[in-house]
């Protein structure tokens, strides 16, 4: 589902300020992680850490820590329960936290304590869309698909002369990079898709914000 441009997916659940989700699993465990909201709050993820496994956690305990160049905060379990294990691929490579952020970058798994892992406390969609929908105002959040490395602001220039300069750039980035693109030319939409099937390199979020259009891209080859 999407909230504001935000993706919150309805097969999991979330803490009362959606910053975390829980997914309970037919074992007993859950796994938890950060929702898109706190990826746009925290920017680019330079480190994850976490505490120790094998310790039981209160709700609302930091089991681990994320990291940016302009963020520090905590990753709180939603649910009371044992840390049993933590996701060493989101350690090795802490952007998967915000790349694959309902998926391979969860974080943690906790074994809840509580009747029915504490979930009757959590936010479940679709009934808890206006309050996450209220969180996202209060906190003056915009949500991408990816945080991008690069930002090109191409106001009042022809959609052919900002394609020759994002194949400049693309053409120094390292692969995997994303380029935030924003210009006003009206036939962006129809020429960022030509761009695209052409070059081989995928538009991964796009979205229209009064006459401005917005385009993330990513290097893959």
């Amino acid at each position: 589902m999407k909230i504001e441009g935000c993706d919150f997916p309805e097969d999991v659940l979330y803490d009362d300020e959606g910053l975390v989700w829980l997914r309970p699993s037919a074992s007993g465990e859950a796994e938890v992680g950060i929702t898109s909201i706190y990826a746009a709050l925290a920017g680019r993820i330079a480190k994850v850490t976490t505490r120790a496994a094998g310790v039981a956690y209160p709700k609302g305990a930091a089991i681990g820590f994320l990291e940016s160049g302009k963020y520090f905060g905590p990753i709180r379990t939603p649910v009371a329960g044992v840390l049993t294990g933590v996701n060493p691929n989101v350690l090795a490579r802490p952007r998967l936290v915000a790349e694959a952020l309902y998926g391979d970058g969860w974080v943690a798994r906790v074994r809840p304590s509580a009747p029915e892992g504490g979930r009757t406390e959590l936010v479940a969609l679709p009934a808890g869309r206006e309050r996450l929908s209220k969180q996202i105002a209060a906190l003056r959040v915009r949500c991408f698909a990816a945080f991008p490395d690069y930002e090109m602001f191409e106001i009042g220039v022809e959609c052919a002369a900002v394609l020759v300069k994002l194949n400049e750039l693309l053409a120094q980035v390292p692969i995997g990079d994303v380029v935030h693109l924003v210009t006003d030319d009206p036939t962006s939409p129809i020429e960022m898709v030509r761009w695209s099937d052409e070059t081989g390199q995928p538009v991964i979020d796009d979205r229209r914000e009064g006459n401005l259009f917005h385009f993330l891209v990513r290097k893959v080859s």
